[in-house]
């Protein structure tokens, strides 16, 4: 049972992290007024990795976890 919820939860992150590689490049041809988008995904993206790198060491560990969960199999 726990290995089914596990299985689900890996494949729902894959498709959240193609549907996020697809509108960064969405977002690259169409550029950040394309009317599909529901808004500036790249300027959260950025956003975002800046807040990691300003948290210093916490960010530092953040973002390591975060590698290792998305490329965990």
């Amino acid at each position: 049972m726990l290995s089914n919820v596990t299985g689900w939860i890996k494949k729902l992150t894959e498709a959240g992290v193609g549907l996020v590689a697809l509108a960064v490049v969405a977002q690259v041809i169409f550029g950040s007024s394309a009317a599909f988008l529901p808004g500036d995904v790249v300027a959260r993206l950025t956003s975002m990795i800046s807040d990691l790198g300003g948290a210093g060491l916490v960010g530092l560990i953040t973002a390591g976890l975060l590698y290792t969960i998305f490329n965990s199999k």
